[in-house]
C-alpha cells in the first residue's frame, strides 16, 4: 500500500489571500512564503508573465461576467491552460492601495505579476464555498473563494424580538466548534481547538452605537489559496485532500471571525498599508515580511498553514481577533501504518509502523466495536506524565475523564479491557481512542506480551538511527545500546521475554518495546494458518461420499430410475407425446368394447376406422415405453453394479495416527488440499473439516476445532485468537499445538 499524495515542498510552493475591494478591486494581500518559484516551468518567470497576457483578458472578461451568464462546473472547479512560449519581458507589478501599478520586489508570485494572478482567482459569486482550480502551465491554483452576503454586510442579521442565552450568541458553537474535537486543545498545545470567543450577553432592545452599526463592507470576497506544483499522477489527489481537510475548514474560520468583528478585511488592510509604505521606502521584501508577520496574525496563520502543510503537520493556529483569540487545529489524515514495504524510491513511508494487523479486518468486525477493541491496545506517541499535564491546564468534566483515560492507558492493555473498569465506559473508550489516533498523539496496536515475538522492522528509519541511539541510552540507560538490541531481535526470532534477564527486568523491557514500537523499530512477527487436508482425509471422505451413492442407487424405484438413467443413447425410447397420453384412456375403453362384440367381427375386408387405428398405436406405445423402461433399470443396475463392484476392490480407508505420514500406495496420486478460508467452507471442504474434527480424541480440542476454523484464513493472527476468545493464552496455544497436523502456518508482520 502506498501512501496518499500529502503536501510537501515539492507539489506545495505557496500559500496565498487574495481580497476583492468595491473600489480598488482585488489585490494579493499576502503569500507565504515570501518569494514564490515555479521550479518546474522550466522558463523565466518575466516569459511567463508577458506571454500570459495574451489570455488573462479572455480569462478575465469570462470570471468577471455577470452571475446571470455564468454557471459552476462540477464541484465549481474552474480550469483554464495556459502555454507560454515567451515573447520577451515585462516589469512585475502589483495593485496598490490606490489600485495604481507600481515595480516591486514582491510583485511577481510563482512566475506570473501578482495583479493579475489577483483578478484571476476573484471569481465570481457562483464559485462561492466551492472548489476554484486554475491551471497555470504546471502550476495548479486551489481555493475556496468566500463572497460576502448578498446584502453586503458580513455580520448575520439578529433576529429581533427574541432572546438568546449566551451560548446560543456565540456563532461558532454551532459550527466551528465541531470542525475539530472538543478536547484537541487540550492535547499537547499542539491541536488546539476552536476556542468561541466570549461576548456578554446583550438586550435585543438596546441600541448599538453608531460605530458598531452594521454598514456595506468595503470586501466582497476573500479567498485563501494553495499554489501546487504536483506531478500529473497526484493532482486529483491531492486536490481533493487539500480541498476537503484543510482549505474548507480554514475559510470557515476565516469567515467566523470575518463576521464577528471584520477581522479578514481589518488585517487585510494593515498588510496593504505595511506593502505600500514599504514600496515609497524601496523595503526589501525579507525585512517588510517579517514586520508583517509580527502584526498580523492573519499572516502569521497563513505561515502556519504552509510550513505545518509541508512538513506534514498538524496545521495549528490562533486569529487575535477583537472580539477575542480564536483557535483552529485541522490536518490531512496520515497513516500511522502500512502492511508492506514499498520501493526504497518512496522514503516518506520509511518509519511507519509495518504491519497487516490492521488491513485483514473482516468487514463484519468493522461493524463489531467490541472486535476491535479486543485486538488493540492505544499506544501513546508522548510520555503519560507530559500529555496529562498539558490536560490539566485546564480542567472541566471532560478533560477529567480524558485524564483518566490516559492513565488507563497502557500498551499492554486492550482497549475492551479499558472499557471494563468501573471509571469509563466502553463509549468513551472508543470516543477518547478515535480522538486521540485522529489527533496523532496515538497509535492503535496489537497488545503487546512478553511471549510474542518482535524483530526489527524492515521499514524503520535507519537514516535517524544516531539520534535515535542516543535518545535510547538516555531513557534506558541500564540497556544494551539500540544497535545490538535490535540485532539480536532478528538474529533469531524468538518470544520476547527470552530477552529479558530475569522477570523482574519485564516491565522496563515492555516499556523499551513500546518505545520501539513507537519509533517504528520493530514489528510484531505474527503465525497465519490454513487448513491442509492430507490425502489420508480426502481418500476417507470421498470413499464414504461414494459408499453413500452406492447406497441410495441399490434399492431404487422405478422412477428414480427412469429419471437418473435417462442418456443420449435412450432418445429413440423416448416417452409418447402428451397429446397421445390423454386419449390414452378413452382409446382403452374402445378396445374393451370390440373384444366383447361377439356379434359383429371386423371383416379382413373391412377399412378399419379411426377408433380402432388409434387403439392400435396406443397399445404399441405403451409396449414401446414398457420395454425402454426395462431397458433403462436395467441398465441402472449394471451401472449399479459396476460401481459396487469397483468401490469393493478399493482399499478400505484406514486412520493412521499421524495422516501428514501416510504414503500408502492407493494414496500416491492424491496430492494435499488447502483450504483457503475454513470459516466459508462449503460441499466437500465442510466433509474435509468435520473428518478432521473426528480425529481428535481429546474433547476440547474436538470442540475447540470447531470453534477456532473461522481464524484459519491466511488473515487472522493466531496471536489474536485469546484476545478474541476471552481464554488464557496458553490454553489457546496448547489446543492449536494440538492441531497442527492439519495447519499449515506462515509467519509474517
Amino acid at each position: 500500500m502506498s501512501l496518499p499524495v500529502l503536501p510537501s515542498p515539492s507539489n506545495l510552493l505557496g500559500v496565498a489571500l487574495v481580497v476583492n475591494r468595491t473600489r480598488d478591486g482585488p489585490a494579493l494581500v499576502f503569500h507565504y512564503p515570501p518569494e514564490i518559484s515555479p521550479e518546474t516551468n522550466g522558463q523565466s518567470p518575466t516569459d511567463s508573465a508577458e506571454d500570459s497576457f495574451a489570455h488573462d483578458d479572455i480569462i478575465l472578461e469570462r470570471l468577471l461576467q455577470p452571475e446571470r451568464s455564468r454557471q459552476p462546473q462540477g464541484q465549481g472547479g474552474f480550469h483554464h491552460h495556459h502555454h507560454h512560449s515567451g515573447r520577451g519581458g515585462r516589469e512585475d507589478h502589483s495593485i496598490s492601495g490606490s489600485g495604481s501599478q507600481a515595480s516591486t520586489s514582491w510583485g511577481s508570485v510563482a512566475g506570473f505579476p501578482s495583479g493579475d494572478l489577483a483578478t484571476l482567482l476573484s471569481p465570481a459569486r457562483p464559485y462561492h464555498k466551492r472548489l476554484f482550480q486554475v491551471s497555470l502551465d504546471s502550476l495548479y491554483l486551489v481555493s475556496c473563494p468566500v463572497h460576502v452576503p448578498d446584502n453586503g454586510i458580513w455580520k448575520k442579521t439578529k433576529k429581533q424580538g427574541r432572546s438568546k442565552s449566551r451560548t446560543k450568541q456565540v456563532d461558532s458553537s454551532i459550527n466551528l466548534r465541531d470542525l475539530e474535537s472538543l478536547a484537541a486543545s487540550r492535547n499537547g498545545g499542539e491541536q488546539p481547538s476552536i476556542a468561541s470567543p466570549e461576548e456578554p450577553p446583550q438586550n435585543p432592545s438596546e441600541k448599538q452605537p453608531a460605530e458598531e452599526e452594521e454598514k456595506v463592507s468595503s470586501m466582497t470576497m476573500f479567498n485563501v489559496v494553495f499554489i501546487l506544483a504536483p506531478k500529473k499522477h497526484e493532482v486529483k489527489e491531492l486536490v481533493n485532500a487539500l480541498y476537503s481537510n484543510i482549505t474548507k475548514k480554514v475559510n470557515k474560520a476565516y469567515k467566523y471571525c470575518q463576521q464577528r468583528s471584520d477581522f479578514v478585511w481589518k488585517e487585510s488592510k494593515q498588510i496593504i498599508r505595511l506593502k505600500e509604505k514599504a514600496r515609497e521606502s524601496k523595503t526589501p521584501i525579507q525585512p517588510l515580511w517579517k514586520e508583517i508577520l509580527e502584526v498580523s496574525s492573519l499572516a502569521s496563520s497563513i505561515r502556519e498553514i504552509y510550513q505545518s502543510l509541508s512538513q506534514n503537520r498538524i496545521v495549528s493556529f490562533q486569529l487575535d481577533t477583537a472580539a477575542g483569540p480564536l483557535s483552529l487545529s485541522t490536518q490531512i489524515p496520515m497513516p500511522f501504518y502500512i502492511p508492506d514495504v514499498g520501493p526504497d524510491t518512496e522514503t516518506a513511508q520509511h518509519g511507519l509502523w509495518l504491519t497487516s494487523a490492521n488491513t485483514y479486518i473482516p468487514e463484519v468486525a468493522l461493524e463489531e466495536p467490541e472486535f476491535l477493541e479486543k485486538n488493540f491496545a492505544l499506544l501513546l506517541m508522548d510520555g503519560e506524565k507530559k500529555i496529562i499535564s498539558q490536560l490539566q491546564v485546564d480542567l472541566d468534566p471532560t478533560t477529567i475523564a480524558m485524564v483518566e483515560f490516559v492513565r488507563l492507558c497502557k500498551p499492554t492493555v486492550s482497549l475492551y479491557q479499558i472499557g471494563q473498569s468501573n471509571i469509563l465506559g466502553h463509549s468513551q473508550v472508543r470516543k477518547y481512542a478515535h480522538h486521540f489516533i485522529s489527533w496523532r498523539r496515538a497509535i492503535a496496536i496489537p497488545p503487546l506480551h512478553a511471549r510474542d515475538v518482535y524483530i526489527m522492522s524492515p521499514n524503520c528509519k535507519l537514516s535517524v538511527l544516531p539520534r535515535a541511539s542516543q535518545q535510547w541510552a538516555r531513557t534506558f540507560p541500564v540497556a544494551p545500546p539500540l544497535t545490538n538490541f535490535l540485532a539480536d531481535l532478528s538474529y533469531a526470532p524468538r518470544p520476547y521475554k527470552h530477552f529479558c534477564p530475569s522477570k523482574a527486568h519485564r516491565p522496563n523491557y515492555l516499556s523499551m518495546l513500546a518505545w520501539l514500537m513507537r519509533g517504528g523499530w520493530v514489528t510484531q512477527l505474527c503465525t497465519f494458518a490454513y487448513v491442509v487436508v492430507w490425502p489420508e482425509i480426502i481418500y476417507e471422505v470421498e470413499h464414504q461420499i461414494e459408499a453413500d451413492e452406492l447406497r441410495g442407487v441399490g434399492k431404487p424405484s422405478p422412477s428414480s430410475d427412469t429419471q437418473a438413467s435417462t442418456s443420449p443413447s435412450d432418445k429413440n425410447d423416448s416417452p409418447s407425446p402428451p397429446q397421445q397420453q390423454q386419449h390414452q384412456p378413452s382409446s382403452s375403453t374402445t378396445t374393451t368394447t370390440a373384444a366383447a362384440s361377439p356379434l359383429k367381427p371386423p371383416s379382413p375386408t373391412t377399412t378399419p376406422s379411426p377408433s380402432s387405428t388409434q387403439t392400435t398405436t396406443t397399445t404399441a406405445e405403451q409396449i414401446a415405453e414398457k420395454a425402454r423402461l426395462e431397458r433403462m433399470a436395467t441398465k441402472a443396475h449394471l451401472i449399479a453394479a459396476e460401481k459396487a463392484t469397483a468401490h469393493a476392490r478399493k482399499t478400505p480407508p484406514t486412520q493412521t495416527p499421524h495422516p501428514s505420514t501416510n504414503d500408502a500406495p492407493h494414496l500416491s496420486r492424491i496430492d494435499p488440499y488447502i483450504v483457503l478460508d475454513a470459516g466459508r467452507a462449503t460441499g466437500r471442504d465442510s466433509l474435509y473439516l468435520e473428518a478432521i474434527g473426528k480425529r481428535f480424541e481429546d474433547a476440547a480440542t474436538r470442540e475447540a476445532w470447531v470453534k477456532f476454523w473461522k481464524y484459519f484464513d491466511g488473515r487472522s493472527a493466531l496471536e489474536r485468537v485469546a484476545l478474541q476468545e476471552d481464554m488464557k493464552r496458553k490454553e489457546v496455544w496448547n489446543l492449536l499445538t494440538g492441531m497442527s497436523e492439519y495447519l499449515l502456518c506462515v509467519r509474517h508482520w
